[in-house]
């Protein structure tokens, strides 16, 4: 099988992300003004009830999946036995987790809600991403959210009108996925063949999927259980609502650099595989320079233009958002350093116990720190333990690849970027002080926090950006030559 292009599956996969988080981001000013704070924080929690089944469900099953495809990408007999049992797996966690589900979801008050919610284990049952991903054909994947996005944002415009219809709209983003997942089955017979049931055995790597399980639970803890622990301890939707808009804005600011992980991924898996460990070692201090090339604008861009776009984009009501917003920026960073380290290098080589013990190490700091937080300091407590989770988990992986991967040079690589994204910063500080809350303004603020960033790489020639620019124009030049000819 021809290798794939790395940049031009982060492109894709870039799209694919942004398209997980579209609908959110052009459907938020919307549905912060028709659900409010309580209802926006009504929704949040009952997702982080329910992420506990579907959790159960994904049993590591997706990751440990796209690693094994990426191992057998020219094997079309060896991947298609390994799709089947995979699949055949998680048909029966997701079956498990919806059978315990049901009877859940009628106790409760808003029963009709969850019930509702049913749809995300169906979601599981279809889906089917991870194969793709594992090929590397993420241009199938973007098409389909593209359509199932589209649609699902015309929905809520159409359908959901005021807070009583909290219902309609957990409807849509649920029913939505689900159909998404199915259109990607007819694309499968082009790369599989039909399984021989008698050598199907779902069990067979269930230890080495459960070992990828623990560290998504520990994950868990501190991507969910925040939103849980707030609605418990606080007793207010509306510090969920604050919380839930502002992690909203910066996970979806993360996508942007965390989207090369899932390219990465397979790539490294397959040269791991053939023994290239130089390959490997190239591409990893390549994904840690691009984490600080795009991350540290993207952190600081976050903490300069909060108090201008919040207002404008949420409404009234919701200026707690802005601290929130800024502490939530430096996630853009932790989660970006320990993507590569974790996912995109300790997964790929088989070290997932390592990547367990260390996620482990995170999902302890974030519960200690949410309970000794939240009580105080209510939802920027919880902002506050998260990114400490976070940072604690990057440093610590980076510790245990310290022999093979050199932390002075990650470090050191970063300095341009720092020191950009500083003068990027102070900039804005001072700027905002005189512009009103508005779209307009805001998007001054981001133009010229990008124009001075980039400025700063240009005059002092960093190679990176000049190398990735150069590629850039290389492409459009011979696409252009190749049409004109």
């Amino acid at each position: 099988m021809s290798q794939k292009s790395i940049k031009k599956n982060y492109v894709y996969n870039l799209s694919y992300q942004i398209l997980l988080l579209i609908t959110p981001l052009i459907t938020t000013p919307y549905l912060s003004r028709v659900l409010g704070a309580d209802g926006v924080g009504t929704v949040s929690f009952a997702e982080s009830v329910v992420s506990y089944f579907t959790l159960f469900a994904t049993l590591g099953i997706a990751l440990y999946g796209q690693r094994e495809i990426s191992y057998s990408q020219d094997d079309k007999t060896k991947r298609s036995h390994v799709f089947w049992e995979t699949k055949a797996l998680q048909l029966i966690t997701s079956s498990i987790a919806l059978i315990v589900y049901i009877p859940f979801a009628f106790f409760q008050s808003n029963w009709i809600m969850y019930l509702i919610m049913s749809l995300n284990l169906i979601n599981i049952m279809t889906d089917i991403t991870w194969f793709f991903q594992g090929m590397e054909e993420f241009g199938r994947i973007v098409f389909r959210n593209l359509v199932i996005k589209l649609i699902n944002i015309a929905f809520i415009f159409i359908f959901v009108k005021s807070n009583t219809d909290i219902n309609i709209y957990i409807l849509g983003l649920s029913l939505f996925p689900v159909l998404g997942n199915i259109s990607l089955w007819f694309y499968l017979p082009k790369f599989i063949v039909r399984p021989q049931l008698r050598s199907i055995k779902p069990t067979r790597n269930l230890k080495t999927i459960i070992s990828l399980f623990i560290p998504t639970i520990a994950i868990q803890i501190y991507t969910v259980l925040d939103k849980t622990m707030i609605g418990v301890i606080t007793a207010s939707e509306f510090e969920n609502g604050y919380y839930e808009q502002a992690i909203k804005i910066s996970k979806m600011v993360l996508t942007i650099v965390t989207a090369l992980g899932t390219v990465m991924i397979p790539r490294i898996g397959f040269h791991f595989k053939k023994g290239e460990n130089d390959i490997v070692t190239s591409l990893m201090y390549r994904a840690y320079r691009f984490v600080w090339c795009l991350g540290i604008p993207l952190c600081f861009g976050l903490i300069g233009i909060s108090s201008n776009f919040v207002p404008w984009f949420f409404g009234e009501g919701f200026d707690k958002v802005v601290p929130l917003l800024s502490i939530l920026s430096f996630l853009v960073l932790a989660i970006g350093i320990n993507n590569v380290t974790g996912l995109q290098y300790l997964i790929p080589t088989n070290r997932q116990n390592t990547f367990t013990l260390t996620v482990l190490i995170g999902s302890g700091v974030n519960f200690l720190l949410n309970i000794a937080l939240i009580n105080y300091f209510q939802s920027v407590g919880a902002a506050i333990a998260s990114v400490t989770a976070e940072t604690v988990i990057a440093l610590v992986q980076l510790i245990v690849v310290r022999k093979e991967l050199s932390i002075k040079k990650i470090s050191v690589s970063c300095l341009p970027y720092l020191t950009a994204g500083s003068l990027m910063l102070a900039a804005l500080l001072v700027i905002r002080k005189h512009l009103m809350p508005s779209i307009i303004n805001t998007t001054l603020l981001v133009v010229i926090g990008g124009t001075i960033y980039i400025a700063f790489l240009l005059i002092i020639k960093d190679t990176f950006l000049l190398d990735n620019l150069k590629s850039i124009y290389c492409k459009l030049t011979s696409k252009l030559s190749a049409k004109n000819e």
